[in-house]
């Protein structure tokens, strides 16, 4: 049995969702997003709670309720509070601007790393060792986080590099005389 399944998704003021056959389209201050779930589970909207139930015992059934619980919950608190990823630079010389709709990132490089930030993602520099990526799905704001991570690594000799806001990177010793 799921337990994370058993429990009905709340929809908080300002959020509206609708049930057409396996798809859940979520409406609320943030924008507009949807989920198709598969056929081994039901989705129904009752008052302002989504609730979602197995069609059956099988193993695939109850693996898919408790995931499909969850991604619900995941476009609800989308399009109501949205979601934040946190990026701190260390390194000298190391910064980040914005300049539209491209993020300059000057990272120790030979050039100037120009990053495209995708549709639906919203980039800001509050300071220049910072970025903040904000977004109503998950899964592109951690997929453009990591994407900007990955430019530079965080190395664990002089700690130079992108990192998530409060990430511990475990530093080793240099080479001794």
């Amino acid at each position: 049995m799921s337990r994370i399944g058993k429990k009905p998704v709340e929809l908080p003021s300002g959020v509206s969702a609708s049930v057409s056959g396996q798809t859940v389209e979520v409406k609320g201050p943030k924008g507009t997003r949807t989920f198709k779930a598969t056929d081994d589970v039901t989705i129904t909207v009752e008052d302002n709670t989504v609730s979602v139930t197995p069609r059956g015992k099988s193993k695939r059934a109850r693996q898919q309720w408790g995931m499909s619980r969850t991604q619900v919950a995941n476009l609800v608190a989308g399009v109501s509070d949205g979601f934040k990823k946190e990026l701190e630079i260390q390194g000298v010389g190391y910064r980040a601007q914005m300049q539209g709709n491209v993020l300059k990132l000057s990272l120790g490089l030979s050039h100037e790393v120009n990053f495209e930030v995708p549709e639906g993602i919203t980039v800001t520099a509050p300071k220049p060792t910072e970025i903040v990526v904000e977004g109503n799905d998950q899964q592109l704001v951690g997929q453009v986080a990591a994407n900007i991570r990955e430019w530079r690594k965080p190395e664990p000799y002089k700690g130079k590099g992108i990192r998530y806001k409060g990430e511990f990177i475990f530093r080793k010793e240099g080479k001794k005389k």
